[in-house]
């Protein structure tokens, strides 16, 4: 997470969306880095909300502009199944090593996932919170100019990113059967998804009814 204090703008750290790229072309400008522990670099809206917003908004004058990144929801898991792919992790029960990509989202889509499938949501991470807290500004990893004209705007400088955490090429094939699962479990993450538009814009996902547990 990334927090600009003078432009009161915080940029969040949606996991697998090149938030590492980002943070590392743009720490320089920031006031406030937060690398880790990864529940902290990763801090989703209602985390945010709960532990970092009321500092920020107090030291910036008021309400900042939130801004975050969603990635095709396949494309999104595709990223975590070739990241949990690597050398690393073999012998690991988050490895990948000798699971296919359909058995992946397979056990993703169950209601207790096994260990290595177990990488949350966007749409989790991106709920907007009861008290009115959201994402004000979403944009598509896949249309990164867009977030790009958006970030030099706010900031006065076009970021250039060089990849990061680069993960092994490996075939994403999915079955029809699986991907119908997957599109219905998780319709939340292709509705969200599908509506982000131009400039950040997008329909934010109703409110819980409860708060989030933090």
């Amino acid at each position: 997470m990334l927090v600009f204090s003078n432009q009161r703008l915080v940029l969040l750290a949606v996991p697998k969306t090149g938030s590492t790229a980002l943070e590392v072309a743009l720490a320089p400008l920031a006031s406030m880095i937060v690398r880790g522990p990864p529940e902290l670099k990763h801090a989703p809206v209602y985390r945010y909300n709960r532990f970092f917003r009321p500092m920020i908004e107090r030291f910036a004058g008021g309400e900042v502009a939130v801004v975050a990144v969603m990635r095709e929801p396949v494309s999104w898991l595709g990223s975590w199944y070739r990241y949990r792919h690597r050398a690393a992790l073999a012998g690991h029960p988050n490895s990948t090593q000798g699971i296919s990509f359909d058995a992946f989202v397979s056990s993703y889509c169950q209601g207790k996932p096994q260990e290595f499938a177990n990488v949350g949501a966007q749409s989790k991470f991106l709920e907007p919170q009861r008290n009115g807290t959201k994402v004000t500004h979403l944009f598509r990893y896949e249309e990164q100019d867009d977030l790009m004209d958006f970030l030099a705007e706010r900031l006065g400088i076009r970021p250039k990113t060089a990849q990061h955490n680069a993960s092994p090429s490996l075939g994403l094939e999915l079955s029809d059967r699986t991907e119908a699962r997957l599109r219905r479990k998780y319709a939340d993450d292709f509705t969200l998804w599908q509506s982000i538009a131009g400039g950040g814009a997008y329909t934010p996902l109703p409110v819980r009814a409860k708060p989030a547990d933090g």
